[in-house]
């Protein structure tokens, strides 16, 4: 028998008030179907594809079925997920401009099969367009698994935030790591945690075919942030005024507003550390007969750099061409 304070540590559970697994000994379960629905849609519905005969673009997720947890032992991360997935797509031919329609079928997205394996059915609507059912069977099919493994990682990463605490090991080693950070690189606390996290700053640009005033209501007018987003938002377009995106998975808080100049907003994801927000800044800059638009962002968790790169470039900038694209057409 063990003599009184000398038992095994990882049983011995340290007088905290908040109860957390000391040592990450005890099994946890996090439910991940409600995020994994809204990312799946963030990372396909927008996808395009194009070539000298057509392009095509996924237009709809028409059905999303299954369900996705992520559960913690002895410090070790184990995934299960398993998913059904319907897309929508159209498509328009270069020549005739006729234009279709078509499915895109995943049966079983799960945990025992490689991305790349994955099963991905593709079909069109009966008549012509053969030849945009093909460029999505090929590239279309290409790009759809590169999103699936985008989300992958996403789940592994960014939804397992905080599910494996820290160690008194691991939060010495994190101490020595941020030392060792640039002065200009910003931290930020993290309650949850108990511990600073290291953060990135993102510059990216962008250009864009059409007014400096049209660019600048396409992110303060809830109506256009609905088309480009494909989902619901709530937004408050003034100093303080709160907002919030792609079914929850955005949100925060608008800090200035210089109409057709300037945009500044405290920025999160859902599943960043707790209470942690980056500050992102929009500057609308005209050009000859265009607008560029220079994004910087700081405070973005350095784990999060290439999935908030991600959700800038596919979700933001390539879904806001195709809705200035779309209501050129119409015009």
């Amino acid at each position: 028998m063990a003599k009184w304070g000398q038992g095994d540590p990882r049983w011995i559970v340290e007088e905290r008030e908040d109860g957390t697994n000391v040592n990450n000994w005890h099994w946890t379960e996090r439910d991940a179907t409600s995020w994994s629905k809204g990312r799946l849609r963030e990372l396909l519905v927008g996808i395009t594809v194009e070539n000298e005969a057509g392009r095509c673009e996924i237009s709809e997720l028409k059905q999303v079925e299954g369900e996705a947890s992520c559960s913690s032992r002895k410090g070790k991360l184990i995934f299960f997920y398993e998913w059904n997935i319907k897309l929508g797509w159209k498509g328009i031919i270069r020549e005739s401009g006729a234009k279709h329609k078509g499915l895109i079928e995943i049966p079983s997205l799960s945990e025992e099969n490689e991305v790349n394996d994955t099963e991905v059915n593709v079909s069109k609507k009966k008549g012509d367009g053969d030849i945009l059912k093909d460029l999505m069977k090929t590239a279309g099919t290409a790009k759809v698994r590169e999103a699936l493994g985008d989300y992958l990682k996403a789940l592994k990463t960014e939804f397992t935030m905080g599910m494996i605490l820290p160690t008194k090991a691991m939060a010495a080693q994190e101490l020595t790591v941020k030392r060792k950070l640039s002065e200009n690189t910003l931290q930020a606390a993290s309650p949850a945690l108990g511990v600073r996290i290291p953060t990135v700053a993102l510059h990216m640009t962008e250009l864009f075919d059409t007014a400096i005033e049209q660019l600048y209501r396409i992110f303060t007018v809830k109506d256009l942030v609905q088309k480009f987003s494909k989902s619901p938002a709530i937004l408050e377009a003034e100093k303080g005024g709160k907002f919030q995106m792609f079914d929850g998975n955005i949100t925060g808080e608008y800090t200035e507003l210089l109409t057709n100049k300037k945009i500044v907003m405290k920025w999160r994801c859902r599943n960043w550390p707790e209470e942690h927000y980056a500050v992102v800044a929009l500057n609308f800059v005209p050009t000859l007969e265009q607008t560029e638009l220079q994004l910087d962002c700081k405070g973005v968790p350095v784990c999060e750099e290439e999935n908030m790169k991600l959700c800038w470039q596919k979700q933001h900038f390539e879904e806001i061409k195709g809705l200035l694209q779309l209501t050129t057409l119409n015009g």
